[in-house]
C-alpha cells in the first residue's frame, strides 16, 4: 500500500470533527450527544455569560467551544489555547464542572463517554 493510502486510512479512523479540523474545517460540530435544542440552551447560555457572538443555531461549533473553554479555563482548570478544539483538555476541563455539578462519577480522563454526554446533557437542560 502507498504511503498516501496509510496516511488516509489513519484520517479515517479519527472522530468526525477531528477529521475535519485536520482536513481544513475550523467549523466543525461537536454536540457531545446534546440535540439541538439542549445545544441551543448551552449556546445561550455562553451568549449570556461568555461573550459567545454567533448565531443559536444547535450546533456547538468552534465559537461556541471558544467561548466554553473561556469558562473552562476561568473555573475548571482547562490550560489549553482558547481554540475551540474538542481536545482531551477540553474534556478534562469539562468533566470537573459536570462533577462538581451535575452527577458525573467518571474519572477526569478527558474521553467524552456516555457518563460524560449524559451529564453534559443535565447542563444543557438545566440552562
Amino acid at each position: 500500500m502507498s504511503s498516501s493510502f496509510a496516511g488516509y486510512r489513519r484520517w479515517s479512523t479519527m472522530e468526525p470533527a477531528a477529521e475535519a479540523i485536520l482536513l481544513g474545517n475550523p467549523q466543525a460540530v461537536n454536540n457531545l450527544g446534546l440535540s439541538a435544542a439542549q445545544a441551543k440552551k448551552v449556546q445561550r447560555w455562553l451568549k449570556t455569560y461568555w461573550s459567545y457572538r454567533d448565531s443559536i443555531d444547535g450546533k456547538l461549533g468552534t465559537n461556541s467551544w471558544k467561548a466554553f473553554q473561556r469558562c473552562l479555563k476561568k473555573y475548571w482548570g482547562y490550560t489549553g489555547p482558547i481554540d475551540g478544539v474538542v481536545g482531551k483538555g477540553t474534556i478534562k476541563a469539562l468533566q470537573r464542572l459536570l462533577k462538581d455539578s451535575y452527577g458525573y462519577r467518571g474519572p477526569i480522563d478527558g474521553i467524552a463517554g456516555s457518563g460524560t454526554k449524559a451529564a453534559f446533557k443535565r447542563f444543557a437542560n438545566a440552562h
